[in-house]
């Protein structure tokens, strides 16, 4: 079998704080002289049921996370670690997802806030050849009118080139909010030309993923993997292109499945979904971005060509520019042909 870590791939579901390292945040906690719950420090992934008990627990320790993030030399470490763990695990191109309303209070307001994380970003990618773009994303737990006040500021910064702006996002709690009421922040996105990315179908179903679909006008869905549940929906999110951002160790984490051969990956790539296989937050599921693709192989028995499938997807699903998806493309294909370890 190939060395997974040597595919090249694109990363498109990774959120910021979540891509932290243990050891980054256990420093800075000490730093800070701050005790933070031992879940957190522990080594192992967190596991919680998919209810409100379940969520609270895991919001709850990444808060505890977010609160380490009390300056810009702290910004910028986050940016350039996930870029350098990205380098390591063979991604060429890093679309990482903030909301610059968390960091904003210690950095001087949200456009300080989103302008750290594209300097960085820019950085990051001379210092790893990793490509690093950035997806700005509200909350799900925040008014629709701060949605649009971040739709506004993404799009100000928008490009498909490293420390640029790629797409708009939606996260947190499936459960929270009401999607139509986020639609209009969408809009002002999609008219800079900037993906439309929100989450969906995770922690909720098919009628879920058909209202984010519906209202939202996804390019991609952050998950979206209860769509194989509903053949016909499936089928739309095929025909209309929609790609999922499919992150196993998540899903497992959460409690959406048991074990990580429950997850339908095979199915949606059956169905001729693009998928795109992505970390969502290793700080809490303790697992990265080699791993999924070591699930997809060993939990589901893809084979050296799938898993190359796969990468390509993901690179096809990126907002990179036709150049960087050419040349990763070859990798790609150049991986498949080399000798298998």
């Amino acid at each position: 079998m190939r060395d997974l870590s040597q595919l090249p791939k694109a990363h498109l579901h990774l959120h910021f704080t979540g891509s932290m390292r243990v050891s980054t945040l256990a420093e800075l906690a000490g730093e800070a002289g701050v005790r933070l719950p031992p879940a957190l420090l522990d080594g192992d992934p967190l596991r919680v049921p998919p209810n409100e008990r379940g969520w609270h627990k895991f919001q709850r320790l990444y808060d505890a996370a977010r609160a380490r993030v009390r300056t810009e030399e702290t910004m910028r470490r986050i940016v350039a670690e996930a870029a350098a763990d990205d380098a390591a695990e063979g991604s060429g191109r890093l679309e990482l997802q903030v909301d610059p309303t968390s960091y904003a209070p210690f950095v001087g307001g949200i456009t300080p806030a989103l302008e750290i994380v594209l300097d960085e970003a820019r950085a990051a990618s001379v210092a790893t050849g990793v490509e690093v773009a950035v997806i700005v994303a509200s909350s799900r737990m925040r008014h629709p009118y701060e949605a649009r006040t971040l739709a506004r500021l993404a799009a100000r910064y928008a490009g498909d080139g490293p420390g640029d702006v790629v797409g708009f996002g939606l996260s947190n709690d499936e459960r929270r909010g009401e999607t139509a009421e986020f639609a209009p922040a969408f809009a002002i996105a999609r008219r800079a030309g900037l993906a439309s990315v929100p989450h969906g179908g995770e922690l909720l179903g098919p009628v879920h993923i058909d209202d984010v679909f519906s209202h939202l006008a996804p390019d991609r869905l952050g998950h979206g993997v209860r769509s194989a549940e509903d053949p016909r929906l499936l089928e739309r999110l095929v025909a209309a292109g929609v790609a999922l951002e499919v992150c196993p160790a998540s899903n497992v984490s959460l409690g959406v499945y048991a074990k990580p051969a429950q997850v339908p990956l095979r199915t949606l790539v059956d169905a001729g979904a693009t998928v795109a296989l992505g970390a969502d937050d290793p700080l809490l599921f303790g697992s990265r971005l080699t791993a999924q693709y070591e699930s997809a192989r060993h939990a589901h028995g893809f084979i050296d060509a799938e898993l190359a499938d796969l990468a390509r997807g993901s690179i096809r699903a990126s907002r990179a520019s036709a150049a960087t998806k050419t040349r990763l493309l070859a990798a790609v294909a150049a991986w498949l042909t080399s000798s298998p370890a």
